[in-house]
């Protein structure tokens, strides 16, 4: 996988589009989710995203500043993390973590990362190190738990 983490000013324009393409299908079709997906933050986040060799993006995150989601989001947040259905089952769920991670640390070193959890997924991300810090709750009709990683 060959991994780009830029922000949105620097994104090329088929970037930007396979990025906001992967998330509809997976957030807003695959799950029947309908939300605004383009929700003003991924002005001020650094995205992530893995291409494979054909150059087609297979895995995505939005890595959000502190304080961008108000006063009290005291540290980093990764969000809307999504792999493509054909690569799924191949570790690439993982590697986007772990990449995630790593740039969350680049970017802002020593801090904590929050992310909201849809709630089926709380032992994959508890693998990370990731703790729950709120209880389960409905976002979007999806069941989803807050969780921490302490730097």
């Amino acid at each position: 996988m060959d991994w780009t983490c830029q922000r949105l000013q620097t994104l090329a324009p088929l970037a930007l589009y396979q990025a906001l393409a992967l998330r509809s299908k997976v957030f807003v079709v695959e799950q029947q989710c309908v939300y605004l997906d383009p929700d003003g933050l991924d002005l001020v986040a650094w995205h992530l995203l893995g291409f494979d060799a054909a150059g087609e993006l297979q895995a995505c995150a939005r890595l959000l500043p502190p304080h961008s989601k108000g006063p009290d989001q005291a540290c980093p947040v990764i969000g809307r993390v999504v792999v493509a259905v054909q690569a799924r089952s191949q570790g690439q769920g993982r590697a986007l973590m772990r990449q995630a991670m790593s740039e969350c640390a680049r970017l802002w070193p020593g801090q904590d990362i929050a992310l909201s959890a849809q709630a089926h997924l709380q032992q994959f991300y508890a693998s990370f190190g990731f703790l729950p810090v709120s209880g389960v709750y409905s976002e979007d009709g999806i069941d989803h738990i807050d969780m921490q990683r302490a730097h």
